[in-house]
């Protein structure tokens, strides 16, 4: 079954264009998920909203948008008022600027879809562009209207297709000196550096997204079953805990302990392969 669009419009490189159709790449709806009911009933119960100062409830009708100044004033706001002053979509994605595909802080990543062809005979400018791209080994930036904002987008090569991912703007991402600044500079012994190196180096692998347990998922899963089957669920395994005089004598276990078992290095899977095979 084809994945439904989310998004239409045209991908361009100067007078170069195509289709293109935005597919979301991360699906939640598999995540279990919660109703919220009435204990004495067994009812579900239902949100609705309710004036702050009277307590009686609002229709959907005279509800507005406010923002609060400094001055403790309320700014009303009409949903025409918005809808006028948000920057109408071309639906293009102008690639305006290229550049190497690392040189993206991860920082400024928000959310990865998926980019293909719309139309069939979108499918050899699309993949002339792709190509192009990974033969470069660039990505590109380039901006439009999704979702009712502007927003900068990186467009990078994955396979046979192309992923965009929305842009974080530069005044959403905090300083990492506001979290930082209070850590002091420390002078580390040569040993405690060639353990933790030789640690790191046991450690080594490739990352397999498919080898990654969401264990929140997972208890919650089974706390349904055992409700469902009337039993106890199973009880996560606790981590034990050590006693350990001091971060060298840490250091000198672990490195004992990975000697001991050193994991074999796994091939990374191609990029659709946890889309193939859904991870147990």
């Amino acid at each position: 079954m084809s994945i439904r669009a989310i998004w239409k419009g045209h991908l361009s490189i100067g007078d170069l264009s195509c289709a293109v159709a935005l597919h979301s790449a991360v699906n939640a709806s598999e995540r279990t998920t919660f109703h919220i009911i009435n204990r004495d009933t067994g009812h579900r119960v239902r949100r609705e909203y309710a004036d702050a100062d009277t307590g009686r409830p609002v229709g959907k009708d005279d509800l507005v948008k406010g923002y609060d100044t400094p001055e403790g004033q309320t700014v009303i706001l009409e949903p025409d008022e918005i809808r006028e002053a948000v920057p109408e979509s071309d639906k293009r994605l102008e690639l305006a600027t290229f550049l190497a595909c690392d040189e993206i802080d991860t920082l400024y990543l928000e959310r990865p879809y998926f980019l293909a062809p719309a139309d069939r005979k979108s499918v050899e400018p699309y993949a002339l562009i792709r190509e192009t791209m990974e033969a470069q080994g660039v990505a590109a930036i380039a901006r439009t209207v999704l979702f009712r904002r502007l927003r900068s987008v990186l467009i990078r090569p994955q396979g046979q297709g192309l992923i965009a991912t929305t842009l974080n703007y530069d005044y959403e991402v905090r300083d990492p000196a506001e979290s930082f600044e209070g850590i002091s500079k420390v002078k580390i012994e040569t040993e405690m550096l060639e353990l933790a190196r030789h640690i790191i180096g046991t450690k080594m692998g490739e990352f397999d997204p498919g080898r990654y347990e969401d264990r929140y998922e997972a208890a919650l899963t089974e706390l349904v079953k055992a409700k469902i089957a009337g039993r106890k669920p199973k009880k996560l395994p606790k981590r034990k805990s050590e006693n350990v005089t001091s971060l060298l004598d840490a250091l000198r276990k672990s490195a004992d302990t990975g000697a001991a078992k050193t994991p074999q290095r796994r091939k990374a899977p191609s990029g659709n392969t946890t889309r193939q095979k859904k991870a147990s």
